[in-house]
């Protein structure tokens, strides 16, 4: 199975560096020993040799991105629309803690707590439930026969918003699928998350042309998994975002902890799956070990639903300009000029209309580590990149 993080390592190591990977991980590592140094390419080798698919914890994310303070809300329960955008402004900001157990890839349960309600997604097999405790609202969701082995697709109904903590395994993929050869791998000094000891590895852009100075991820010295992932910004002393476990056990969950009914006088939505052919946007994202991502483990944009998947049905496919980290995405308007519309209705909710500015074209909201342009006539403009170049790229577009 290919892995992104192998081609990292030069193709004569290769053997050598699995056959130290492969006695080194069956070693466990305890808290407060020293671990085997390692070089980049070797923890890049027991990150991909990582395998753990039974575990609990806790995950904590806090983030420093430079937001104002937003008014102090409980979490949206809205269809993916601006009540979505807004429900991810939210979790852009503060502190968030989830509870997290997973038991294989078709048992995941995932508990986001926010200040006046929780939030689960749960999945056992192929029943997919999403509940809200805030409006006490709850959708279901079938999934067709083999579903570990197909691309997830969007139901034909929203959900009640379900964005949960970006686990440590997630944003760790995505930063090594965007890492390349503007990017330097490094090793930093060995940590300590959730009691236990790991390697430091240092993901940090070659170009002054973004927002970001470097990634680190935690990757566990016995197994290889990732604990923690810490985003730090240019200019900025303290971590702009951060996401990873404050408590940790490598076993199997009790089995009823996959159960869910849905509580007295709960509303309650059966999702149909839609009909005809899938989306290339709608696939789902793998695990470091191939598999399909499951409902619970994936990051908002994928939630069934979610605006990603709502806009981009039957829309032009998203553009990009420039390349690696100083990359620029561009969502196209939603077809018959109900672009303005949406950012309309995008901006009338108090969490984006106080933290996005006006500028010429359009309106930005701009943190430490990202910029979102939303021009007048409702194209979307996404990057790590300073605002100017989200203007440049919507100016050529």
């Amino acid at each position: 199975m290919k892995r992104t993080w192998l081609r990292w390592v030069p193709a004569a190591a290769v053997p050598a560096v699995i056959a130290a990977g492969v006695l080194v991980g069956s070693i466990p590592a305890r808290a407060g020993d020293p671990l085997p140094q390692k070089s980049a390419a070797e923890v890049l080798t027991l990150l991909g040799q990582h395998s753990t698919r039974s575990f609990s914890g806790t995950l904590e994310q806090s983030s420093e991105l430079g937001l104002p303070d937003l008014p102090a809300v409980g979490p949206t329960s809205g269809p993916a629309s601006a009540g979505g955008a807004a429900s991810i402004a939210e979790l852009l900001t503060g502190e968030h803690t989830a509870r997290i157990f997973m038991d294989g890839p078709t048992k995941v349960r995932i508990q986001v707590v926010d200040r006046l309600a929780e939030r689960d997604v749960i999945r056992r097999d192929s029943d997919v439930w999403f509940y809200n405790s805030r409006d006490n609202s709850a959708a279901h969701l079938t999934l067709p026969a083999k579903a570990s082995d197909l691309p997830l697709p969007a139901p034909d109904a929203p959900v009640p918003s379900t964005h949960a903590i970006p686990t440590p395994e997630e944003l760790a993929k995505r930063f090594l699928d965007a890492a390349d050869s503007s990017t330097s791998v490094t090793v930093g000094p060995d940590v300590q998350v959730a009691g236990r000891s790991a390697y430091s590895l240092v993901l940090a852009p070659r170009t002054e042309g973004t927002l970001v100075e470097r990634a680190v991820i935690a990757v566990d010295g016995a197994t290889g998994m990732p604990l923690k992932v810490t985003v730090s910004a240019r200019g900025q002393q303290e971590p702009a975002f951060e996401a990873g476990f404050t408590s940790l056990t490598l076993a199997a969950p009790e089995d009823a902890m996959f159960n869910f009914t849905a509580p007295p006088g709960a509303t309650v939505k059966e999702l149909p799956l839609p009909q005809g052919p899938m989306m290339p946007h709608q696939q789902s994202t793998p695990g470091f070990q191939g598999e399909p991502a499951t409902p619970g483990m994936l990051p908002p944009d994928y939630v069934p639903g979610s605006a990603v998947h709502q806009r981009d049905a039957g829309a032009p496919k998203p553009t990009v300009t420039g390349k690696g980290w100083e990359s620029v995405i561009g969502f196209p308007a939603p077809p018959d000029g109900q672009g303005a519309q949406l950012t309309e209705a995008l901006l009338k909710d108090p969490l984006l209309s106080q933290a996005a500015v006006v500028v010429p074209g359009g309106r930005l909201l701009s943190t430490s580590l990202v910029n979102v342009l939303l021009t007048d006539d409702g194209r979307i403009f996404v990057g790590m990149v300073p605002a100017e170049r989200l203007q440049a790229a919507a100016g050529a577009a």
